[in-house]
């Protein structure tokens, strides 16, 4: 197949499930339940780093999550005492547990006292990288030090955010990133953050999609890791230089619906 026929194809895989039917299924609903800024950003963080499993699964659990959080997650946060957080307790999805989720409230917490936006969590040291020459990966690493740079964090947490420093293609916070950062008239992705660019971002490598780039000879390594991740990535740079991780639709559409 042609590299013209392959972004033919996969352009119109994009229109397919880049659109409004894809929401119900899969775990963008959550943030989508919200209009709130602030709540859309907790919300699809916590649904992204929970997206490990069935569909389904996931979005149950996110789901009695803002039942335990009184239907307000940033109104939760900020405004919580030591009692509303026994709500919190017992809270489990597979090695995410209670623990873990009482340090997110925490660190959003501390975050959202000095900032209106998640964003700027990941602008650690630079107030705008969309006109820079700098990969997300940086953003990415900082992020994670950022993450945990309050007292007395469990450290049994740190495996829940993931970053380049650890060769992981951190597919879950770089679907968290194309939520928020992708612009189209879609209704997907919110497009809500500007200060970083979609031509930067790296596209999210979960199974379906690995299987269905590899078919297209878009992934080429053995093993599975950021340069995994990032070659992805360049190869989509390629068909579309502004958008590259719209191909994330298509080729986790075609994997998930086993149509290739």
């Amino acid at each position: 197949m042609s590299d013209f026929n392959l972004q033919k194809f996969l352009d119109n895989k994009v229109k397919e499930y880049n659109q409004p039917g894809f929401i119900p299924n899969d775990p963008v609903c959550i943030p989508h339940l919200f209009t709130q800024k602030q709540d859309i950003e907790i919300m699809g963080f916590i649904a992204s780093i929970l997206a490990w499993g069935q569909r389904k699964t996931i979005i149950n659990k996110c789901k009695e999550l803002i039942e335990r959080m009184n239907g307000k997650p940033y109104h939760f946060i900020m405004n919580h005492n030591d009692e509303d957080l026994k709500q919190l307790l017992g809270f489990k999805h597979r090695t995410f547990n209670d623990t873990d989720l009482l340090y997110f409230v925490e660190f959003f917490n501390y975050h959202y006292h000095r900032f209106d936006s998640l964003e700027d969590a990941f602008l650690i040291g630079q107030e705008n990288i969309k006109a820079k020459d700098i990969s997300i990966e940086k953003a990415l690493d900082e992020f994670k030090k950022y993450f945990f740079s309050l007292p007395d964090y469990p450290h049994r947490t740190r495996k829940h955010v993931s970053s380049p420093a650890q060769k992981s293609t951190c597919k879950r916070l770089n679907m968290f990133l194309r939520w928020m950062v992708r612009v189209d008239d879609k209704g997907v992705d919110f497009g809500i953050w500007n200060r970083i660019a979609p031509s930067q971002l790296i596209c999210p490598c979960d199974v379906h999609v690995e299987r269905v780039a590899r078919k297209f000879n878009l992934i080429t390594m053995d093993k599975v890791n950021w340069k995994t991740a990032r070659e992805l990535t360049d190869n989509l740079l390629i068909l579309d230089p502004k958008d590259p991780v719209k191909y994330d639709f298509a080729l986790f559409g075609l994997g998930v619906e086993r149509e290739m």
